[in-house]
């Protein structure tokens, strides 16, 4: 038996941990089992954009109407009918949010292998990339961290040479990645959130104001960068802002009630593009992103908390929290439903 969290589609409030039937394995393919898997907002947004960017396609649900967000973790490989991945082969990428992850390896280098399962075919290839991952004591933040502040490298880096950037979701911590990059690179950076006493300690933002002040923010020349997803939102900042935005970027969704997409067509102000950062990779990660993402690490070492959570009971109240945009932003979770197996 295996299981997984799954969620409605149409309702991401809604959701359950499935027991299945695991299926035999086909020629080639390799059988994991999921140790521990990273939850942020991060993974909402996988649920709100589910359909737009394909997020559902990666680990198929049982039923129609629901779907299994992905989530980013570590695996090992427990059966093989691929004749160079052995039992034992540990990975790190991206994951359901199960105990059970099924991969057909193929490309199988020193450094890990691509999934070439036929339903991930036309997916971003970022997401189809597996690495070898010896054990460490890191594990948990890496998995927690490394996806988000690696696209606020790749945000920072697509934002070279703006003067004043704004964040919405201020305390989300792929905005305060991007904050400290843009901060540390002379950027000035403000922030919308409502966190504001967390934010404000971190020293990153030198601006900072809450989503009912919107039109307190400094009128002057600005890119606004959209972490929210939040229509609402971002028609404020547009409305107050108008001529004075010199560009509008829409990163992602964390707001499950509002309407990412309403509105925009009608704003004042430049029209809002989006950031895929699977886009924004040219041939992997370089070493220079590898040491900026060494350098947010460290720097989160300061206010951020490990917490690990296990068993059905607490991945769905952690899900739940998520959904609600209840999660701690000095929290790193790390989930797991392995015990769930080695009990059922």
């Amino acid at each position: 038996m295996a299981a997984g969290l799954e969620v409605r589609r149409d309702d991401l409030r809604t959701a359950r941990v499935l027991d299945a039937e695991t299926s035999p394995l086909g020629a080639g393919q390799t059988r994991f089992v999921v140790e521990r898997f990273g939850l942020t907002a991060n993974n909402v947004t996988y649920g709100l954009l589910g359909d737009t960017l394909r997020y559902w396609t990666f680990f198929p649900a049982t039923d129609d109407g629901w779907g299994r967000v992905p989530a980013w973790g570590f695996a090992t490989a427990v059966e093989s009918r691929s004749p160079d991945v052995p039992e034992g082969m540990r990975i790190f990428g991206y994951v359901p949010m199960g105990d059970e992850l099924v991969l057909t390896p193929h490309e199988v280098g020193e450094r890990g292998f691509q999934d070439g399962s036929r339903h991930r075919s036309e997916l971003p290839a970022v997401y189809n990339g597996y690495r070898r991952a010896e054990p460490s004591d890191r594990d948990d933040m890496t998995m927690v961290l490394q996806p988000l502040f690696m696209t606020s490298v790749l945000l920072a880096r697509s934002l070279d040479g703006a003067e004043r950037v704004i964040l919405s979701s201020a305390s989300s911590k792929t905005a305060l990645g991007t904050a400290f990059l843009l901060a540390r690179g002379g950027t000035e950076v403000a922030g919308i959130t409502a966190s504001r006493a967390f934010v404000a300690g971190l020293g990153v933002y030198g601006e900072l104001v809450g989503y009912d002040a919107i039109d307190e923010l400094d009128r002057r020349r600005a890119t606004f960068v959209d972490l929210a997803g939040d229509a609402g939102v971002r028609a404020a900042v547009h409305n107050h802002l108008g001529d004075a935005l010199e560009a509008s970027v829409l990163v992602g969704a964390t707001h499950v009630d509002a309407a990412p997409a309403a509105g925009t067509e009608s704003l004042p102000g430049p029209k809002p593009t989006f950031f895929f950062a699977p886009d924004h990779i040219r041939g992997g990660i370089d070493g220079e992103a590898l040491a900026a993402f060494g350098d947010l690490l460290r720097w989160s070492e300061g206010w951020l908390e490990l917490e690990r959570r296990d068993g059905p009971d607490a991945v769905l109240a952690a899900w739940a929290e998520a959904v609600e945009g209840a999660l701690s932003p000095t929290k790193a979770l790390s989930l797991s439903l392995l015990e769930h197996r080695l009990t059922a």
